[in-house]
């Protein structure tokens, strides 16, 4: 009973974390000025949300009923979230490549007209 009760609780911290990351890249992604620091928030804030989203399943995968089937699903679960850390920073760096090559400017601050001392 306290076992069910402690990782039913590891599962909750697990996915609000997750969602605390998700909304973290969403509002990244809705302040940040330009292209490529827009995808900052995106490319590490939602892998991050997914990897700790994922890792709750696994881990509620295996409280409710530790049977081979739970483990083999659990397994596939953490394999998703190898291939989401694997793949994500890679997709990130190809639109970036892409952005550059399409010869999108960097943002830069506006210049207000004062001259530093």
């Amino acid at each position: 009973m306290l076992l069910s009760i402690i990782g039913n609780s590891i599962v909750i911290i697990l996915v609000l974390v997750g969602l605390l990351f998700f909304a973290g890249g969403a509002v990244g992604i809705l302040r940040f000025p330009d292209f490529y620091s827009r995808l900052h928030p995106a490319g590490k804030l939602d892998t991050m949300g997914v990897s700790m989203t994922m890792i709750a399943m696994a881990v509620y995968s295996l409280l409710h009923g530790f049977t081979l089937t739970a483990l083999l699903t659990s397994l596939k679960i953490m394999l998703i979230v190898v291939f989401i850390f694997i793949t994500s920073p890679t997709a990130t760096h190809a639109i970036v490549d892409a952005g550059v090559r399409a010869g999108l400017a960097p943002w830069a601050k506006e210049d207000s007209g004062e001259e530093a001392p």
